[in-house]
């Protein structure tokens, strides 16, 4: 007779975004006996990480930064040209690495591919990221590098004033390295990267994609970097960028929504396959394969804005896991990237704490 352990392992490999109460409610054992058991299958090696990630289950693969990041919030409207009472918070950041967070809280396996340096803050994030469910081993440590930063200044209210970004260590993941670790990115479901990679680098993958069946997709980070993106986007599955950087892009401004429709267009010309543009608190542009357009709305938040900061990144990783499980349907991806969004914003941590697999199916 198969033990309980055993049961509840068959169930995991069946639904990887079940529930400790749904694990607990099918085995008629109580939640603290199922944690129990999935600490004891984790100990053994039968499941790596928190998230429910199957030694066999292939991984979403994102490339990209990994920094320190620090927020700074002023303690009433900012004063130029004066000293300016704030109050402080560190978290681990990063595109790449908070969407690898996202998803793995979500229950997706997430493998990063990431530059640190060999000091304290680089130690902290990859022990972090391995915490996490993150599978880290294809990351680089470079020796007398110190790792990279993101520092917000946000005003009372929440919003980012200015950011600056100290990414330098992501020019070394470079076409050499990616291809040294091109073994393990052969096995991926999906590939998101974002753009602090070389521009030779978003070629590499742009070049690898066109090759293979594998799903890839591109985080814009800023508008400065947009200069990255190679003039051909043939080979690309799906793009998510601001209207600052679709703009930037473009080279040219886009007042209405029938100009940022028409500049997707002319993205897709280029070769992308599906293209969704951010427009803050009003919510998602996005056009797919068919060149149909569409909206969706930010949900009205419930409790305010604590902090942008990470709302982007939590969008980004909800329209990737949901196109894991649902494949083409963007707009539902979109919903649910703007529901994780929403979500983040009310707290002031970088990726929501609580984030679990089923967190789509309680909204």
């Amino acid at each position: 007779m198969s033990s309980k352990k055993d049961l509840l392992l068959a169930l995991i490999r069946a639904n990887p975004s079940i529930s400790q109460q749904e694990l607990a409610e099918q085995l008629q054992l109580s939640r603290s006996a199922v944690a129990g058991h999935i600490a004891g299958l984790i100990k053994d090696g039968r499941i790596l990480g928190r998230a429910y990630v199957l030694p066999d289950a292939k991984p979403v693969v994102c490339i990209g930064g990994a920094n320190i990041d620090r927020k700074l919030r002023t303690l009433s409207a900012l004063q130029m040209g004066t000293s300016n009472p704030v109050t402080q918070q560190e978290s681990y950041g990063g595109v790449a690495r908070n969407i690898a967070e996202n998803l793995s809280r979500l229950g997706l396996p997430a493998q990063l591919l990431t530059a640190v340096g060999d000091d304290a803050a680089g130690k902290a994030l990859l022990s972090h990221a391995e915490s996490t469910g993150i599978d880290v081993r294809g990351c680089l440590q470079m020796v007398g590098e110190i790792s990279g930063s993101y520092t917000a200044l946000l005003d009372h209210q929440g919003e980012m004033l200015v950011a600056l970004a100290h990414m330098e260590l992501c020019e070394a993941l470079d076409p050499v390295l990616l291809k040294n670790r091109q073994l393990s990115r052969s096995n991926a479901t999906m590939v998101v990267a974002d753009m602090n990679l070389p521009g030779e680098s978003l070629q590499y993958l742009l070049d690898e994609a066109r090759l293979s069946e594998i799903p890839l997709v591109f985080v814009a980070v800023s508008q400065p970097k947009m200069s990255r993106l190679p003039v051909s986007l043939a080979g690309l599955h799906l793009l998510i960028l601001n209207q600052g950087e679709l703009e930037q892009r473009c080279g040219r401004q886009l007042s209405t929504p029938e100009a940022i429709a028409n500049a997707c267009f002319e993205l897709q010309a280029q070769g992308v396959r599906h293209v969704i543009v951010t427009l803050g608190a009003q919510g998602v542009l996005l056009t797919d394969a068919t060149q149909q357009t569409g909206w969706r709305q930010m949900q009205a938040s419930a409790t305010g804005v604590t902090d942008v900061t990470g709302a982007g990144d939590a969008f980004a990783a909800g329209v990737c896991w949901s196109l894991h499980q649902d494949n083409e349907d963007l707009s539902l991806a979109c919903q649910r990237g703007l529901t994780l969004a929403n979500l983040t914003v009310q707290t002031g941590a970088t990726v929501l704490p609580t984030l679990h697999p089923s967190i789509f199916h309680e909204e």
